[in-house]
């Protein structure tokens, strides 16, 4: 992988975490997916709807892959190299989850990812849209992508302007190389899960206007909101797509920012 090759430091084993805590995932997955489960129904919806990503960031190869070996089909990332080194050894296993970048993507780093992701959530802006698809279309490949908007209008995060999404996604989507799929966004981090709501349910407002605007609305049918604390209130305000890292890895030893 040229440049962006990453060494643990975790003893990476392509057997999978030892017993014990094959066990202790095991649980902490099930427990997710009944939580997500009961939210679903609990909002009048089937939780088939509801795509499960694990964020395996900061964790070892081998985590992952016992997560894939648990029945887990759809992996995050947050960063790039670390996203390919782990393709890198889960493919030869013949394990290939959907691979989902979740974090910041910088314009240097595309080139290395095309091809290479199921899905792109996190494009938070027109000049990062724009390298994704002429990377793409230079490549003859069509990359998936969402667009991240601030919904909560924080300062620390990244994303498009609410108040000018609706413009800006009519604008490209219809680009070639990359095909608009839905919303990303992150809520503010509170201790009441509950006041995540509003930034949900204001995402959820501006995925179904913009929808309803597309040409070709049953491509865009992604809507990518809440984490291990806050997931069931995304449920609740309608995301497809939760990204989930914590709740079913356990605790990471390396602080980072949040995305899962």
């Amino acid at each position: 992988m040229t440049d962006l090759n990453v060494e643990y430091s975790h003893g990476l084993s392509a057997n999978g975490l030892p017993a014990h805590e094959i066990q202790a995932m095991a649980e902490r997955l099930a427990g997710v997916r009944s939580a997500i489960a009961a939210a679903a129904q609990a909002a009048g919806r089937d939780p088939k709807t509801v795509t499960l990503i694990g964020v395996s960031k900061f964790f070892p190869a081998a985590a992952a892959i016992t997560a894939v070996q648990l029945g887990l089909q759809d992996l995050g990332e947050n960063r790039v190299q670390e996203m390919l080194a782990k393709q890198d050894i889960l493919d030869p296993l013949g394990l290939k989850p959907n691979w989902h970048l979740i974090g910041t993507l910088q314009k240097n780093k595309v080139k290395y990812i095309i091809g290479r992701t199921a899905l792109v959530h996190s494009v938070d802006s027109p000049d990062l849209l724009q390298e994704i698809a002429r990377r793409s279309a230079a490549a003859g490949l069509m990359t998936d992508v969402l667009l991240q908007v601030n919904t909560a209008r924080e300062a620390s995060k990244h994303g498009f302007d609410p108040d000018t999404l609706l413009q800006d996604a009519l604008q490209y989507q219809q680009v070639p190389g990359i095909r608009l799929r839905g919303l990303m966004t992150m809520a503010p981090l509170f201790e009441d899960a509950e006041l995540t709501r509003p930034v949900f349910a204001r995402t959820q407002d501006l995925f179904r206007q913009l929808a309803a605007e597309l040409p070709e609305a049953e491509a865009f049918n992604v809507l990518s909101m809440g984490m291990s604390h806050d997931f069931v209130q995304a449920i609740a305000c309608g995301a497809t797509h939760v990204r989930i890292g914590t709740a079913i890895f356990g605790q990471r030893t390396i602080v980072a920012d949040a995305q899962g």
